[in-house]
């Protein structure tokens, strides 16, 4: 398995992309501005993640998206932990913005990842349908952080 720096045609990532956001137009609104990594193995990609820079010492994970067969075998861990690596000394903080569901917050709490702060009514306020995960309606958006 390796893990790469994808700098061009990121849109060919979409199908991913969308596992993790799943509106096209918020994508858009990061994907251009952030790198977009690729944890890839045996020419198949398993998983994607884009980060942003947010200012003020703060490296912002702003999509990670793992492949459903994929997914509880460590691919997503295995990228936070390579841009820990990578981003340490340059950074401050790594931040990640999920809503409370049962599936990612304990996910990035076991990633070393704690809560910083909440934005009421993002999700409801920012996307044109309902985002429900796990049975649970999201609709504030929860800020971790993890000290690099």
């Amino acid at each position: 398995m390796e893990i790469r720096q994808i700098p061009d045609d990121k849109r060919a990532y979409l199908p991913l992309l969308l596992l993790g956001d799943e509106q096209e137009e918020m994508i858009d609104r990061y994907l251009d501005r952030g790198v977009l990594y690729a944890l890839e193995d045996a020419g198949r990609t398993l998983a994607v993640c884009v980060v942003t820079d947010e200012g003020g010492g703060v490296l912002e994970v702003k999509n990670l998206a793992v492949a459903p067969d994929c997914r509880r075998q460590g691919c997503g861990r295995r990228l936070l932990d390579f841009l820990a690596g990578r981003y340490r000394g340059q950074y401050r903080l790594l931040q990640v913005g999920t809503g409370e569901s049962p599936l990612t917050l304990p996910f990035y709490e076991a990633c070393g990842f704690a809560y910083s702060h909440r934005i009421p009514g993002f999700f409801t306020e920012h996307y044109d349908h309902p985002i429900v995960e796990a049975g649970v309606l999201l609709t504030d958006m929860v800020y971790l952080r993890r000290p690099l």
